[in-house]
């Protein structure tokens, strides 16, 4: 095992897919001699060459067009958008071509390529660069959604996306690029729609993905100072979304919150939510709850920004409200 940071992990799984696949070409904005505004790509153009790792324009709607195209003429594109925010300039290559390539075609072209991204707030960057927007895509038949929370994960899933002959959306919260975790020598490959428990607990599950994994993670440990044993699900994709895994985790705790960054307002809790409340309504015995951000811009001001987003301060006092408990200083 070795220990490694997150943005270490993205790089290593693009070298990794380079390496492995002449077909595989990354597309982005300061990408190349740079390294990406993130150090996403650090290394690679002179590792792979400039024509392996392109430089292109500020034009999100013509990278990601071109991403569609080349990916259709048989290339496997990495197309990073490097703020989530500015992936709707492309929303029309991601949802009306990429996603529907296949169908369109009676399945004689396909569109395979990798559209990374990062998101999220908590870095005081404001309301126009730190939007969590996964959520919109869910809505997008064909086009699968990855939302990793560790290293190892980063890899793992990221060589399951790489293969996939549809395109997939592969989200990664910039808070998470400095955190580090372990990684084996030999990764496992991840199937996409495959969660994992990544904390065991009897009283309440926290369903949760990327960021939000790790904020469960603290609140299920303050928690458990006052005596409540939180299990927290990584759904590590949300298409296609681990649904069995959250029941069977509910099947133990009767309890469900779901926590996620974006917007209470039509983000993808409601979706697991519904699927529960549909599949495994005979376990639950409190109603399912959800931890998630206010209906508002993010704003500029870090302590304003603190107030709105959902953290483990939020996932902690919606498992006390499914438990019944009150809040610690009431």
């Amino acid at each position: 095992m070795r220990e490694i940071t997150f943005v270490e992990a993205v790089r290593e799984a693009q070298a990794e897919a380079l390496a492995a696949d002449d077909r595989v070409f990354i597309m982005g904005q300061e990408i190349g001699e740079y390294g990406g505004v993130f150090r996403a790509t650090e290394g690679l153009a002179e590792r792979f060459g400039e024509h392996r790792v392109r430089d292109m324009p500020i034009a999100e709607q013509s990278m990601l067009g071109a991403g569609v195209g080349a990916a259709v003429m048989g290339m496997r594109p990495i197309v990073e958008v490097m703020f989530m925010d500015f992936i709707a300039c492309g929303m029309d290559a991601i949802v009306s071509h990429a996603a529907k390539m296949r169908y369109m075609s009676g399945d004689q072209m396909r569109a395979p390529m990798v559209i990374r991204t990062q998101g999220g707030s908590g870095t005081h960057h404001g309301a126009q660069h730190s939007q969590t927007l996964e959520s919109w895509f869910l809505h997008v038949p064909g086009l699968a959604v990855v939302v990793p929370s560790t290293p190892s994960d980063v890899i793992g899933l990221f060589r399951s996306s790489i293969a996939l002959d549809h395109p997939v959306l592969f989200v990664e919260h910039r808070a998470l690029y400095r955190t580090t975790g372990a990684v084996a020598d030999r990764v496992e490959t991840i199937p996409l729609g495959r969660g994992v428990i990544r904390q065991y607990g009897d009283d309440v599950t926290v369903a949760a993905a990327g960021k939000s994994v790790r904020q469960a993670l603290v609140a299920a440990s303050r928690l458990g100072e006052e005596g409540v044993s939180v299990e927290v699900v990584d759904l590590r994709t949300l298409v296609p979304m681990d649904v069995d895994l959250v029941l069977e985790s509910l099947s133990r705790t009767h309890r469900l919150v779901v926590a996620h960054e974006a917007v209470e307002r039509g983000g993808w809790a409601g979706e697991l939510i519904s699927r529960v409340v549909a599949e495994g309504f005979d376990e639950l015995d409190a109603p399912p709850l959800r931890a998630a951000s206010l209906a508002t811009p993010i704003p500029f001001a870090r302590e304003l920004e603190a107030e709105m987003i959902c953290d483990e301060r939020l996932i902690a006092r919606r498992v006390r409200e499914s438990l019944g408990m009150p809040e610690p200083w009431v």
